[in-house]
């Protein structure tokens, strides 16, 4: 599985989700100017990058399973 290029996708799309979600929680606790006119992009960028992490997931997961 390790070896599988779509599944590397897939968890490489998941790690940054992550990064950008922990990111996005940071600058919501620190607050300031900066959160005041970012927080929305960060949050928009997690979000398409949640939905190319799913589409690959359940690519991976279908394409396993036979592809039926």
């Amino acid at each position: 599985m390790l070896s599988d290029p779509l599944f590397i996708f897939a968890a490489i799309a998941c790690f940054v989700v992550l990064g950008i979600l922990l990111f996005g929680i940071g600058t919501f606790a620190k607050g300031g100017e900066f959160n005041k006119r970012n927080a929305n992009k960060i949050m928009r960028w997690r979000l398409g990058v949640q939905f190319v992490a799913v589409v690959l997931i359940v690519a991976f997961a279908w394409l396993r399973s036979g592809g039926n």
